[in-house]
């Protein structure tokens, strides 16, 4: 078997596992630092048979540098997320350790969710990929959150919200600096690849490249729609006193990732199967 066809095969089987993992961590808790660190392997991994080590490494300190930067500045002055505050150990000044490498693995997913849906970024691409495409990701990003943060924050107490939030305690100034602070670290790697990415006579990304980053990326659903089933009912009350019913909680996450991710993911896999249709037809 050639290296290339070999490598090929152990990316499907690293997706597999990552796969598995997703699956696990919603019903093993556990398990969920393990997984973000598997997580970050695919992302270098792919991205690397992808775009090359080079840009790998630009999206790895863009996104570790930027999000723990924007995070902190939250956390003393409530620009751009809002006021909190994380609960727990392991910080790197206010933010934990794996709160970065998490913006990696679902950020990297989310990257290329946005290179199907509206084109992938390589060298001498037109301004409409060179800021679209970031700006594509960082919502597809986003859409994680509004299933994640209320579980997270308002049920979890990862972090705490002081000021509440209308959205289960979480406020609308969140979901924006989420967008902004994912943006910021994506087109930083857009315009990395526009300056020195693959040219664009060379063949772009294979479809099942594609896939598999589609698929992990709706299988970070999983656990929101398992806990809609397996989360314990009762009240909850956040920072200001309001109190939330966790049902309401779970069953918005679930109808949020479905209706959110999946469907951005539905899309990608469509239109990846479509271009594989019309690539048939014209050989």
């Amino acid at each position: 078997m050639p290296a290339t066809e070999r490598s090929g095969t152990a990316l499907w089987v690293c997706t597999a596992v990552v796969f598995l993992g997703l699956v696990l961590t919603a019903f093993v808790r556990d398990v969920r630092l393990v997984l973000i660190v598997a997580q970050v392997g695919f992302a270098l991994w792919h991205g690397g048979r992808r775009y090359g080590w080079r840009a790998v490494a630009v999206f790895l300190v863009a996104g570790l540098v930027i999000s723990n930067v924007m995070e902190n500045l939250s956390i003393e002055t409530g620009f751009p997320f809002g006021h909190y505050h994380y609960t727990g150990a392991g910080k790197i000044f206010e933010v934990p350790w794996f709160v970065g490498p998490a913006y990696l693995a679902t950020g990297y997913l989310a990257w290329v969710v946005a290179t199907v849906l509206l084109g992938d970024v390589r060298r001498d691409s037109p301004a409409v990929l060179t800021v679209g495409t970031p700006v594509v990701a960082a919502f597809a990003m986003t859409a994680w959150d509004l299933a994640m943060d209320p579980i997270a924050a308002t049920v979890d107490r990862a972090w705490v919200w002081e000021h509440g939030g209308g959205f289960f305690g979480v406020p609308l100034v969140n979901f924006l600096g989420w967008t902004l602070t994912v943006y910021l670290f994506m087109q930083v790697l857009a315009v990395w690849l526009r300056m020195r990415g693959p040219e664009p006579s060379a063949e772009g990304p294979t479809p099942a490249s594609d896939v598999q980053a589609v698929l992990l990326y709706a299988a970070t659903t999983i656990s929101y729609v398992a806990k809609y089933f397996t989360g314990e009912r009762g009240n909850v009350v956040d920072a200001t006193g309001k109190t939330w019913h966790t049902g309401d909680i779970y069953e918005t996450s679930a109808l949020l990732a479905i209706y959110g991710m999946v469907f951005i993911a539905l899309l990608a896999l469509l239109l990846t199967a479509r271009r594989g249709v019309d690539r048939r037809g014209r050989q």
